[in-house]
């Protein structure tokens, strides 16, 4: 009899265990529970499948920066699939329910325990990610953090591994072809009117949130769509309308990366480089070995050092590597106010948190009347590689009211029976 119950108690925390708690909780009991036992197996059972569905399955996100303008719009609240490359086992296992990197009303209290850390593993997916697709990834310049607790950040992946990506007067090319342009895609453009403003509500119905005068009288600097920038010309005091494109001898190697004058870029004008592959080997030099560093220190866990221009890896001369992971080139749709890939380098595919797939809600914080607050037109949208589309909030939404009213009627009828 006591081996029997000694079993029992082992088969009970073995299925505990590899259903992360669910099993003491769905588990029957043959006493009556009392109301505070309800609740608090309810609250139990709540907090370990949102735990479960937003590590492995899908996590809102909302869009906090204009990085992706005209695209996504500050104010969407997204879902990210963690499915469709396949979700990451979590680095940092002990953490607080969803909190990210901090405590709730706190600035600087971790909300994690480093008491476990996992190596990075990835979960089979649906799919590899593509060009042109929106990705959701951790933001890879935060090394005091551990991998899944750095910032998320949202940019379009341009260039994925294996490709050469180059940037030529603002024009984007992947292995030598012009890429695919977003519909809403954004630059910076040169406005200069008869001396005149423009009418704020003119300015409003075009959806143009980014931008102003110069210190030129007449001129403005304005973020715009193609389409945009075609109407703005129609204005009959506007005289001229020119793209902002950097000229390629204006180098910016403090902000561009990798940070070097071998590598004379801007934002206008970068590369040619190629993106870094799995199982794929350069050839290094000390002209190179800037491009490829952070990588091969940072990313890959290496131990890395130049002596008088001999490079050593873990203390052996090395001139050549071989990467360990894939990396991604991101960008932002709004291409002159996007901190990206081009002042901050290559995407590895640890950080890569999921694909940004529906937008379900989407708020205009200079609203203040709440019905026009909300942008219905974007709610229950779904994104593609050209912005979003047309909103299913009418048929999704019915859809969702005809399975809340059935299951109410399923209630009242199964209470009346009882």
């Amino acid at each position: 009899m006591a081996t029997t119950k000694k079993k029992n108690i082992v088969l009970v925390l073995f299925l505990g265990l590899i259903t992360f708690g669910l099993y003491f909780v769905l588990r029957k009991s043959d006493t009556k529970k009392s109301m505070l036992r309800e609740w608090t197996d309810a609250i139990i059972f709540a907090v370990i499948a949102a735990t479960l569905i937003r590590t492995f399955f899908i996590e809102a996100y909302t869009i906090p920066t204009s990085s992706m303008e005209k695209s996504l719009l500050v104010g969407d609240f997204l879902f990210v699939s963690k499915v469709s490359y396949g979700a990451r086992i979590p680095n940092t296992p002990l953490s607080f329910p969803f909190a990210h990197h901090t405590m709730p009303f706190t600035d600087d209290t971790k909300s994690y325990l480093e008491w476990i850390k996992l190596p990075y593993y990835r979960l089979p997916g649906f799919g590899k990610i593509k060009n042109n697709d929106v990705v959701v990834f951790n933001y890879p310049m935060e090394d005091f953090r551990p991998v899944d607790k750095q910032e998320n950040y949202i940019k379009r992946c341009v260039a994925i591994p294996g490709d050469t990506l180059q940037v030529k007067e603002s024009t984007l090319y992947i292995n030598n072809k012009m890429a695919e342009k977003p519909l809403k895609m954004q630059f910076r453009y040169h406005v200069v009117t008869d001396g005149s403003g423009f009418n704020s509500k003119s300015i409003q119905e075009l959806g143009i949130t980014e931008g102003g005068p110069i210190e030129t009288p007449g001129e403005y600097a304005m973020l715009l769509t193609a389409e945009n920038a075609e109407k703005i010309k129609q204005f009959a005091n506007v005289k001229s309308v020119e793209p902002y494109i950097e000229n390629p001898k204006s180098i910016d190697t403090i902000s561009m990366y990798p940070h070097h004058a071998n590598f004379p870029w801007n934002v206008d004008n970068y590369g040619p480089i190629v993106i870094p592959k799995e199982g794929a080997t350069v050839q290094l030099t000390t002209k190179n070995i800037p491009l490829y560093a952070r990588l091969i220190e940072v990313y890959e866990h290496n131990k890395l050092t130049v002596k008088d221009s001999t490079i050593f890896i873990n203390d052996v001369v090395a001139t050549s590597y071989t990467f360990k992971m894939d990396y991604y080139f991101m960008m932002g749709d709004n291409r002159h106010n996007s901190a990206d890939s081009r002042f901050w380098g290559f995407v590895p595919i640890d950080h890569i948190v999921g694909k940004g797939v529906f937008v379900w809600l989407s708020l205009d914080a200079n609203e203040s009347n709440l019905f026009k607050k909300i942008r219905w037109n974007r709610m229950f949208s779904f994104i593609t590689n050209y912005g979003v589309t047309r909103s299913y909030f009418l048929p999704i939404g019915g859809f969702i009211a005809l399975i809340w009213l059935g299951l109410s009627i399923y209630r009242k009828r199964k209470a009346a029976k009882a």
